[in-house]
């Protein structure tokens, strides 16, 4: 993503973003509330377009060719698949949707247990096993950029752990694996590199061991305290100054 900014009527959403998700890495995209990590999903995802700027996957530019999309893998926070459809009928949907031609990988419906489930029409899922079911499409197809959001969320303690490791693998590949999530301590275990933004800006773009350096901090949690409260100085002295 190069120089990217994004306006919804007179508001900035996102101001002059140059981020790079490396490929073999896990990077984590955070910030509070509003920061524009929604939006800067939603571009990447080619659902979003920028004002300005421009947005790659490997060497195809977004906006020139929308089959890139078969290059990503995506995990929404709260999966909203058609009700009436089996988990294996979704399946096959979206076989035939991105045109896979090769072997999809169905590791993880056996994996998390789902095989008894497959057969059953999504909306009599549980909450946990329709969180399982999105991971288990999304990582079906050997996508080269993986964009989960909020992976782990509803999740038990042993499925967590498959698709931790399984997230863990997929990087090993060399697969560009983006991850949000409110849990700091799972990122902290998964993370390579961090992406924070504030308002709209990136405010910090590096190695999580560089970050927790930087600032001095033992944790994640206690780093992206210290980068807000020094912005919050920051602008207290400049507002003084003024």
């Amino acid at each position: 993503m190069e120089r990217i900014a994004k306006r919804y009527g007179r508001r900035p959403v996102l101001r002059d973003v140059d981020v790079c998700f490396r490929p073999g890495r896990v990077t984590a995209l955070l910030g509070p509330n509003g920061a524009g990590k929604t939006t800067l999903l939603k571009m990447l995802l080619g659902l979003v377009r920028p004002d300005e700027g421009g947005v790659r996957v490997g060497d195809v530019p977004v906006s020139d060719d929308p089959a890139y999309r078969s290059e990503i893998g995506y995990m929404p926070q709260l999966p909203n698949f058609p009700p009436n459809l089996t988990g294996r009928e979704l399946a096959a949907m979206l076989d035939d949707v991105r045109g896979f031609e090769g072997t999809p990988d169905g590791r993880l419906f056996a994996e998390f247990g789902l095989e008894g489930e497959l057969d059953k029409p999504f909306r009599t899922l549980s909450g946990g096993n329709r969180q399982k079911l999105n991971a288990a499409l999304a990582l079906r197809y050997g996508a080269a950029v993986l964009v989960l959001d909020e992976p782990t969320a509803g999740l038990d303690p042993l499925a967590a752990r498959v698709l931790k490791d399984r997230i863990r693998e997929e990087r090993d590949a060399g697969r560009t694996v983006v991850l949000t999530s409110h849990d700091l301590g799972q990122l902290e275990a998964l993370a390579d590199d961090v992406v924070f933004l504030l308002d709209g800006m990136v405010r910090f773009e590096g190695e999580v061991d560089d970050l927790l350096e930087s600032t001095g901090e033992a944790d994640l949690e206690g780093a992206l305290a210290g980068l807000l409260r020094d912005e919050a100085e920051g602008l207290a002295s400049s507002e003084g100054v003024a």
